[in-house]
């Protein structure tokens, strides 16, 4: 069989449309370039300070790519626990999501815009009230350790006579010391040391009577839930866990009224937990601050915070072993 070849008539015009072709093929380049240098730059956690009001609020927010262009997240509110972002927009430089409210009843959805300037991120957040607030965010510290810490001298945080060293987060001061245990009544302010802390041991008793609640926060940033949970599936949310993050591998709990403990450990982001003898978080990473803490302030020290506006609850035996 011959094979036939049929000639290529180049025109003026071919050569107009084949032009054209390559500008708007080059102009989609350029533009698929810049959505994705725009996407990359709001990658990573963020720690984020909130004008509400005459307060600066804590927030967090952790952008990432799932698959080849969509971005997911994750927002820490200052209060509750951490929130799934389905997706997060950037068009033109600015970034913007949207979700549904935690404890609240409003139908609205807070939305979050903001824009980054001099690798700063800065915006707005609109509750689902409707009400609107400044926010600035840096992004967060890694925490890494290069070198195992060299433990110091054990310190016992109560000193079985009174409250010294501690002092109560609001006007609400409910805490007493009762022949040695440092007792919460009823729901009040939270209680914290006067001492800041960076990397620890740290072991603490606590009891609790049916349904109470209270926590335990590292650095005044990350907490450890504290609830009567016994017998319930572990959650991020109940005993043990790290509010809103990290899952504990077994329900540890005892029933309510008992005496329980943690030891836990705390290496720049990396927290171990031991709830009554047995491990249940081993050498994890805390992503970001959990709802209810101080502040956002990631690279810095922080106090040993109880939470006492939950219901009543009692501590005994709180020693820290810190880092030299």
């Amino acid at each position: 069989m011959k094979k036939i070849f049929l000639p290529f008539r180049s025109t003026k015009n071919t050569h107009s449309l084949l032009m054209a072709f390559l500008l708007v093929l080059l102009g989609t380049f350029k533009t698929f370039s810049a959505s994705a240098a725009d996407d990359k730059s709001v990658i990573g956690r963020w720690d984020l300070t909130v004008q509400m009001g005459d307060r600066m609020a804590p927030s967090w927010l952790e952008v990432k790519l799932s698959g080849i262009k969509t971005l997911v997240g994750y927002f820490v509110a200052d209060g509750g626990s951490a929130r799934p972002v389905a997706h997060v927009q950037v068009t033109d430089g600015r970034i913007h999501f949207a979700i549904p409210g935690q404890w609240d009843t409003n139908t609205r959805y807070m939305e979050f815009d903001a824009v980054i300037e001099n690798d700063l991120l800065k915006g707005t957040i609109t509750s689902t009230s409707g009400a609107k607030y400044a926010f600035t965010g840096v992004r967060a510290p890694l925490l890494k350790r290069t070198t195992a810490p060299a433990w110091g001298k054990p310190i016992n945080l109560l000193n079985g006579k009174n409250t010294d060293g501690w002092h109560a987060s609001g006007t609400n001061n409910q805490w007493t010391l009762i022949n040695g245990v440092l007792t919460s009544p009823q729901s009040g302010s939270n209680l914290m040391t006067d001492q800041k802390f960076d990397d620890f041991k740290l072991h603490i008793e606590f009891r609790y009577p049916a349904g109470s609640n209270s926590g335990v926060y590292l650095r005044g940033r990350y907490e450890v839930q504290v609830e009567d949970n016994a017998g319930k599936e572990p959650s991020a949310t109940y005993f043990g866990g790290i509010y809103g993050f990290l899952t504990p591998n077994e329900m540890a709990a005892k029933p309510a009224g008992e005496w329980q403990s943690y030891d836990i450990t705390l290496i720049g982001r990396r927290v171990t937990v031991v709830a009554n003898g047995k491990t249940i978080i081993a050498d994890q990473i805390i992503p970001g601050i959990t709802g209810g803490a101080l502040d956002s302030k990631e690279g810095e020290p922080g106090p040993i915070l109880l939470q006492g506006d939950h219901g009543p609850v009692e501590y005994r035996n709180i020693i820290i072993t810190p880092a030299k």
